[in-house]
């Protein structure tokens, strides 16, 4: 009787602990103090140079809601530099350096990593010439184009402003700017396995992906990028190695967009990009 009872009393118990766990999971820290939770395990992770442990960190912070520390762009730096993504890694150091100023906790240590991104870039470059590789080229800064390509493209597309001009030029140059994991034979009529789609909402260009998955489930993700405080001058570039060219996210240099490997094309979007940035920018001061 006695033996019985104990077991009873511990199931009790284990139903308890059980009930504190759930009840955990289910009454999450707000954005505010998770935010401050992840910044530090990211500075320890850092500390530790356990960077994929730190990466994981960080991608969970760009997920959050909410204003981040300056220290989210100087981390975010260290990692992206260890990792060998030079631009992103220049970008989120200098974001830091923008935000933090000379009174920034890192900002000496900052100014010395970006010295070192570039050190690395040009010996990344002097070795892949030696090999006779053409690894990389230099990113390009995309100055937009005046107003008589504009009215070009309203007149082409018959668009009814610069604005819609612009996303339609922009998804016809991604419409066959796909990436794909095979290419020896790229067929127009076959779907590739990552590509986008532009839509303008407003004061927000919407970014959809959609990529193919193994078993030819299409998953798609929508990204919103807001014009204000955004520069106009988008980055790209194009790596042999993985066979694709990219488009940087204006707002911290991260990888935005995956292109299949054609270097006029991804410099095209990009351009088109920047144009389709800076109109909705004037067309919202004009307006205010």
């Amino acid at each position: 009787m006695v033996k019985i009872t104990r077991i009873g009393r511990r199931s009790a118990c284990g139903l308890f602990l059980a009930s504190l766990l759930m009840a955990g999971q289910v009454d999450a820290l707000e954005p505010e103090h998770e935010i401050r939770r992840l910044m530090l395990a990211t500075e320890e992770a850092v500390t530790g140079e356990n960077w994929g442990e730190a990466g994981e960190y960080l991608n969970r912070l760009q997920q959050l809601e909410g204003d981040k520390p300056a220290d989210y762009y100087y981390f975010r730096g260290r990692v992206m530099l260890e990792a060998g993504h030079f631009n992103e890694a220049r970008a989120a150091l200098e974001r830091y350096v923008s935000r933090a100023g000379e009174d920034g906790e890192h900002y000496r240590d900052a100014l010395n990593l970006i010295t070192r991104v570039e050190k690395e870039r040009k010996q990344e470059g002097a070795n892949a010439s030696e090999n006779g590789q053409d690894k990389s080229e230099p990113v390009a800064i995309i100055e937009p184009a005046g107003e008589e390509s504009l009215e070009n493209l309203k007149q082409l597309y018959l668009a009814e402003s610069d604005e819609q001009a612009l996303v339609i030029h922009a998804n016809t140059l991604l419409g066959a700017a796909g990436w794909r994991a095979d290419q020896r034979i790229v067929r127009l009529d076959q779907p590739a396995d990552i590509a986008y789609t532009l839509d303008r909402r407003n004061d927000t260009i919407s970014i959809q992906e959609s990529r193919r998955e193994d078993n030819d489930r299409v998953v798609r993700t929508t990204e919103s990028l807001g014009v204000f405080g955004v520069n106009p001058q988008v980055e790209w570039n194009c790596e042999s190695s993985t066979s694709s060219c990219w488009i940087y996210d204006p707002r911290d240099g991260s990888r935005l967009m995956k292109l299949s490997e054609d270097r006029e094309r991804a410099r095209e979007i990009a351009r088109t990009l920047g144009r389709l940035i800076k109109t909705m920018q004037g067309a919202s001061q004009s307006g205010s």
